[in-house]
């Protein structure tokens, strides 16, 4: 057994937790969001904590407990705390807008890059910095990576679009004989 996977997870204050099947449905002050566990794990809400337990002992699902125990904590941090992501606009003129469920960015094409916020995901823009929120981790990071995808940034000038804490090693150019 997983020694990751026998922790329990304490549920946080504010945060409802109930358990059907193989599904955990968890609601917070950051939203609601459900889970559906792996074939061969089960969670049990008892006293406080979720405990997830493995029902055959197969070597798949001995190897999908850990698994299964970190999606549930995640699940619960999102609900109660929620995922922040922050990317930062490097270069000469980029910058971006939010209208509605549309984030339009000028990254130095020749044509605006509109894209589609996910529902559940909110996006701040201040100057040159986006703010990404939600409560499903994996959206947070999968929308941040999709932004950032538009121009990675290079590593000669430095301009794109780059996470905050993100270091880019520097290149030097071409040189003069």
């Amino acid at each position: 057994m997983s020694r990751i996977g026998k922790k329990p997870v304490p549920i946080p204050n504010g945060v409802t937790v109930r358990a059907a099947g193989d599904k955990l449905h968890a609601k917070g002050p950051k939203g609601e969001l459900s889970l559906a566990l792996p074939a061969g794990i089960a969670v049990a809400v008892e006293q406080g904590r979720v405990c997830v337990t493995v029902t055959d002992q197969t070597a798949r699902s001995g190897s999908l407990h850990g698994l299964g125990r970190s999606l549930v904590a995640n699940l619960l941090t999102g609900v109660d705390q929620g995922y922040l992501k922050e990317l930062q606009l490097e270069g000469v003129g980029f910058r971006a807008a939010v209208q509605g469920p549309k984030l339009t960015l000028a990254l130095g094409y020749s044509h605006p890059i509109v894209f589609t916020v996910p529902t559940g995901i909110q996006v701040t823009v201040k100057d040159t910095k986006l703010t990404i929120s939600g409560a499903d981790k994996y959206m947070v990071g999968d929308t941040a990576a999709r932004i950032r995808s538009f121009y990675p940034p290079e590593p000669y000038k430095g301009k794109g679009v780059r996470y905050i804490d993100e270091h880019i090693r520097r290149k030097t150019g071409k040189t003069v004989a």
